[in-house]
C-alpha cells in the first residue's frame, strides 16, 4: 500500500508532502488545477519514461519519492528484491526514489540503492495499478489473465505444475539416450573392431616389462656366447683347469705326509677344486641363463612391437590395455542393450504425458466452469456502470501441444464487445479511455480484486457519466477499496462523496509564479467541495444541501 508520495519540483508542484490511509481516496479539483501532475509524479517513481519537461521550470532537478508498506516476506515482491540485491529490512518501509535533471539525465533509488528503470517498473508493477486513458498493465496485459481466471475460480494448477515437470524431465531423459545412443551407435563398428583386436590379443598389466627385461637378457646373451664357450674350454674337458687341478691334488696326497709344507700345498689344492667346481657349476647355469633360442627371440620382439604399437593407436600406456578392453566392451554391450532401455524410457515419457494431460484436462474444464461464472459476475455490474450494451466473455481456447506448458494447455483472454452486433475483441480495443476504466472497474469487482496490486489507481474513470451511473461508480470504488487501497482522480461529486479521504487538487497564482498544491479536506471542507462540484463556481444552498445528502447516504 502507498503510504507517502513526496514531489520535489514536478511541472507546477514545487513541493509537497502527502499521507494515503487504507480505503478510497479521492482527488478532486477544478479543471487544469494539476490532477494529472500527481499521476505523472507517480508514475515516475514507478520507472515510467523520463521526459525532461516534468522538471518545474527554473529548477535544476525534480525528485519523487513513494513510501511502501513492507513486502509481505516471501511474496513475489520480496523474492524480486532479494534476487536483485536490494535490502529490505523485515517491518521497515519501501523506500523508492527517482531523481531528473532538467537535461535529461534520470537517476532511480530502491530503499536507498541505485537500480535502473526497468527494476523500477518491475517492482512498481506489485505496488501499484495505474487505470486511465493510456493504461496497458494490469488487467489489460492478457498474459495475466489465466492466473487471474484461477484466482477466481480457486483452482490450484500445482498437480498441472507437477505433471509438466516429471513428463519434461522424462523427455529428457529420453532424448538424452537417444542423443548418446545415437552417438554410441556410430561408434559401434569402431568398438566392435577394437575389442575384438585387444581380445584377440590378450594384453596383460606388467607384460611390456616382462618381455623387455626377457628380450635384454637374451640380448646379453647373444654377446657372450663367445665368451662362455671359452672358459667352458678353459675348465672343463680333460686338459681344463679343473681336471689339471684335481691331477695335481691326487699326486700331492700320495706325497702329503713327507712333510708339513707339501701337507699344507695339498689342503690349498682341495680347497682350490673345490672352488672351481662352484665356478663351473655357476658358469653353467649362467650359460643357461643366458642361452639365446633365436626363435624366441624373435617371438618375444615381435610380441612386444606389437605391443607397443597397439597402446599408440589407443593413445594409453601398454599396461592400460587391459583395462580399455574391459571399458571398450562394457560400452559395446551398453550399445547392444541400449534399445530395451529406450524403451523403458519410452513409456516413462507416455505415462508421464498420460498423467499431465489428465491433471491438464482437469484443470481445463475448472476453468470453463470459472469463466462461465466470472463472465456472469462481469455481466451482472455492466448496466449500472452504463456499459450495458457491452458484452463480456472470457475465451478458454487449446493451445496446440507444442505450447503446451506448466499452466496447463489453455489460452485464456478477455474479450469485450461494446456494441450490438460488433465482434468481440480484445480489452485493448475499447476505444474510450473512461469506458475501459469503467469496464476494468467492473471486472475487478467481479474478481473480488484477485491479483491486484497493493494500490489501484483509476484516472478520471466517470469521464462522461454521472447522476445513477456516478454513484454506481462510486459504491464499486467503495466496495473494492475495502480490501486494500483505492486512489480516484474524478469530476463526480457522487463517487467524491464516497471518499473515506479527500484531497483537493488546486492552482495558485503569486505574480508570475503558479503552483499546484494539495490539501486534505476535514468534513466541512468536503461538502463545499462536493457543493462546487454540483454547482459550479458559485455554491448554492441547495448544492450544500444536495452535498450533505450525497455524504449522509453513503
Amino acid at each position: 500500500m502507498l503510504t507517502g508520495l513526496s514531489i520535489r519540483n514536478i511541472v507546477l508542484i514545487e513541493a509537497l508532502d502527502l499521507v494515503f490511509e487504507r480505503g478510497l481516496t479521492v482527488l478532486t479539483g477544478e479543471t487544469g488545477a494539476g490532477k494529472s501532475i500527481l499521476l505523472d509524479a507517480l508514475g515516475l517513481a514507478l520507472g515510467m519514461r523520463a521526459d525532461s519537461g516534468l522538471v518545474r521550470a527554473g529548477a535544476d532537478q525534480a525528485s519523487v519519492t513513494a513510501t511502501f508498506d513492507p513486502p509481505a516476506p516471501g511474496s513475489a515482491l520480496a523474492i524480486l528484491l532479494a534476487e536483485s540485491d536490494v535490502a529490505q529490512e523485515p517491518g521497515e518501509p519501501l523506500l523508492i526514489r527517482r531523481t531528473l535533471k532538467a537535461d535529461g539525465g534520470s537517476r532511480a533509488f530502491i530503499n536507498d540503492q541505485p537500480c535502473s528503470a526497468a527494476l523500477l517498473r518491475d517492482v512498481g508493477a506489485y505496488l501499484v495499478e495505474i487505470h486511465g486513458q493510456h493504461d496497458e498493465r494490469g488487467l489489460i496485459n492478457p498474459r495475466g489473465h489465466m492466473d487471474l481466471l484461477d484466482a477466481f475460480g480457486g483452482l490450484d494448477a500445482g498437480a498441472v505444475r507437477t505433471a509438466h515437470g516429471v513428463w519434461q524431465a522424462a523427455q529428457a531423459r529420453l532424448t538424452e539416450a537417444r542423443e548418446t545412443l545415437e552417438s554410441a551407435a556410430r561408434e559401434r563398428d569402431y568398438l566392435a573392431h577394437a575389442v575384438a583386436e585387444l581380445t584377440a590379443f590378450a594384453p596383460e598389466p606388467g607384460e611390456e616389462e616382462t618381455l623387455a627385461t626377457e628380450r635384454a637378457d637374451m640380448q646379453k646373451g647373444a654377446r657372450l656366447t663367445e665368451d662362455m664357450a671359452a672358459l667352458d674350454d678353459l675348465l672343463g674337458g680333460s686338459d681344463g683347469v679343473l681336471a689339471k687341478l684335481r691331477q695335481a691334488a691326487r699326486r700331492l696326497d700320495r706325497i702329503g705326509e713327507e712333510h708339513e709344507l707339501l701337507t699344507q700345498a695339498l689342503a690349498a689344492f682341495d680347497r682350490a677344486v673345490i672352488e672351481a667346481s662352484e665356478a663351473e657349476e655357476h658358469l653353467a647355469r649362467a650359460g643357461e641363463a643366458l642361452s639365446v633360442d633365436p626363435a624366441r627371440l624373435d617371438a618375444i620382439e615381435t610380441r612386444l612391437f606389437d605391443l607397443r604399437a597397439l597402446a599408440r593407436k589407443h593413445q594409453v600406456a601398454a599396461d592400460d590395455l587391459a583395462d580399455l578392453a574391459a571399458r571398450m566392451s562394457d560400452q559395446l554391450a551398453r550399445i547392444d542393450a541400449g534399445e530395451a532401455g529406450l524403451a523403458d524410457l519410452e513409456r516413462d515419457v507416455a505415462a508421464a504425458r498420460q498423467a499431465y494431460e489428465a491433471a491438464a484436462q482437469a484443470l481445463s474444464d475448472g476453468r470453463r466452469e470459472a469463466a462461465a461464472r466470472l463472465d456472469a459476475a462481469v455481466a451482472g455490474e455492466l448496466a449500472p456502470l452504463k456499459l450495458d450494451a457491452a458484452r463480456f466473455r472470457t475465451d478458454v481456447e487449446p493451445l496446440p501441444e507444442g505450447q503446451w506448458r506448466a499452466s496447463g494447455k489453455d489460452r485464456v483472454e478477455f474479450m469485450i464487445s461494446t456494441n450490438p452486433g460488433a465482434p468481440f475483441a480484445p480489452l485493448t480495443k475499447i476505444a474510450s479511455g473512461g469506458e475501459l476504466s469503467r469496464f476494468i472497474l467492473s471486472l475487478k469487482v467481479a474478481l473480488a480484486a484477485q491479483g491486484s496490486a497493493g494500490t489501484m489507481i483509476f484516472d478520471e474513470i466517470d469521464r462522461g457519466v454521472g447522476g445513477a451511473v456516478a454513484g454506481a461508480i462510486g459504491e464499486r470504488l467503495a466496495r473494492l477499496s475495502g480490501g486494500g487501497q483505492v486512489i480516484v482522480v474524478t469530476h463526480s461529486p457522487q463517487v467524491a462523496a464516497r471518499g473515506a479521504a479527500h484531497l483537493l487538487i488546486a492552482k495558485s497564482s503569486q505574480g508570475t509564479i503558479t503552483r499546484t498544491g494539495v490539501h486534505p479536506l476535514d468534513d466541512a471542507e468536503r461538502r463545499e467541495e462536493i457543493a462546487r462540484m454540483l454547482s459550479g463556481a458559485e455554491i448554492t444552498n441547495e448544492a450544500r444541501a444536495q452535498a450533505e445528502r450525497l455524504l449522509e447516504g453513503v
